[in-house]
Parts: structure tokens; sequence; C-alpha cells
């Protein structure tokens, strides 16, 4: 079982960036596919951006495609997500999420993450 606190998240202004960082206990980070989600108020969980397990291959929603890097350090159990140009619509309360059922994919769904982070709020200013 895996632990999961994000940081990072604040005010910032459209156009700005920022860089979230989720840091997991255990021994074990290297066997879950980390995955970033959003939810902005009265709107479901949406997926942003997950990464694989030790050979970096990565998966982005459209909308943050080209703005946001999803990355991973095994050696820190960290996954940090880098958000540049952002945009008011981008305003939501970001999960870290883990998933370690050993998929030979990369999953978007909420209901394929065991376990998630309590969430960061990040808020775009027009």
């Amino acid at each position: 079982q895996v632990q999961l606190v994000e940081s990072g998240g604040g005010l910032v202004q459209a156009g700005g960036s920022l860089r979230l960082s989720c840091v997991a206990s255990g021994r074990t980070f290297s066997d879950y596919v980390m995955g970033w989600f959003r939810q902005a108020p009265g709107k479901e969980r949406e997926f942003v951006s997950a990464v694989s397990r030790s050979r970096g291959g990565t998966h982005y929603a459209e909308s943050v495609k080209g703005r946001f890097t999803i990355s991973r350090d095994n050696a820190k159990n960290t996954v940090y997500l880098q958000m540049d140009s952002l945009k008011p619509e981008d305003t939501a309360v970001y999960y870290c999420a883990g998933d370690r059922s050993g998929r030979a994919f990369i999953p978007t769904t909420t209901r394929a993450y065991e376990y998630w982070g309590q969430g960061t709020q990040v808020t775009v200013s027009s």
C-alpha cells in the first residue's frame, strides 16, 4: 500500500507556471503507474496525465498537451507535474493517483487507480 501527498498548488495568473509534486510512501514506488487528475467545482474528476512505471512513457489529456509535462523520480518516490501557459480553465483541485495493477498500458480512468492523494488547489486568474 502507498500513501500519496501532493504539494505545489496555489494562485497564479493566466500564462504563468506551477509545478506540482506528489511524494509516495513505501518502497515499491517504481511498481506504480502514476497519474494526475483534476476536479473543478461542479464537474467530474478528469484525467490530466500519467507516466509509466519505469520506461517513462507518458500520456496527456488533449486539453493540456503541449503545456503540461509529467515526470517521475523513482529514487525520490516523487512524481511531478510541470504546468506552463496556465489558463483559467485549468483551475481545479489536482489529485495524484497510483495504479499497481501491472497493466501493460497507461490507464486514464479514475477507477483504474487504487491510491489517491488528498489533492492540492490550483487557481488560475484571468
